[in-house]
C-alpha cells in the first residue's frame, strides 16, 4: 500500500487557502476555478485555521439562505481540521476518512499545509496498483504455465 508523498508526487503539492475573513462567496469562486472541493482556511495566526468545502456551504449558506457576499468564511469553516503526515498510509487515510465522514484530508507537516488529498485520489491510487496486481499475477501464471502472455 502506497503512503501519501507518494500520491502527492503524482497529484502535485498544490495547496489552495483563503482566508478566514474572506466572504463565502470569494470561497466558492476560488473552489470553482480551481475545480476544487475544498480550501485551507488561514488566518493572521494559522496556516491551517480550518477548512471549508462545497458541502459547508450548501448546509450552512444555501439551506439558511444566508447570502454568501455578507458570511465570512469564519463562520461556517471546519475549526478542528482532520489532517495527515505524508508518512502516513494510503488505507489509514481512508479509514479516517470514512470514520469522520470527510472527503478531503489536508496533508501537513511541522510548517503547515503540504498538499490535500480526496477520497477520490485515494481510489484512483487503489484502483491502479490492484490494477498493476493482476497484470504482474496474469504474467506471472503465464509463465508458470508455460502459456504466451
Amino acid at each position: 500500500m502506497s503512503i501519501v508523498s507518494e500520491l502527492l508526487d503524482q497529484k502535485g503539492r498544490n495547496v489552495w487557502t483563503i482566508s478566514a475573513d474572506s466572504s463565502v462567496y470569494d470561497a466558492v469562486v476560488l473552489m470553482s476555478e480551481m475545480n476544487i472541493g475544498a480550501l485551507i482556511v488561514t488566518s493572521d495566526s494559522s496556516k491551517l485555521a480550518g477548512i471549508i468545502s462545497e458541502r459547508d456551504y450548501a448546509r450552512s449558506v444555501v439551506i439558511n439562505d444566508k447570502s454568501s457576499k455578507a458570511t465570512l468564511v469564519s463562520e461556517i469553516m471546519t475549526e478542528e481540521v482532520v489532517s495527515a503526515k505524508e508518512s502516513t498510509l494510503l488505507d489509514r487515510c481512508m479509514s479516517l476518512m470514512a470514520q469522520k465522514k470527510i472527503r478531503h484530508l489536508p496533508i501537513v507537516d511541522r510548517q503547515g499545509p503540504v498538499g490535500m488529498i480526496t477520497v477520490g485520489d485515494i481510489m484512483k491510487t487503489i484502483i491502479e496498483e490492484q490494477s498493476m496486481t493482476i497484470e504482474e499475477l496474469e504474467t506471472f501464471m503465464f509463465v508458470d504455465e508455460g502459456g504466451e502472455g
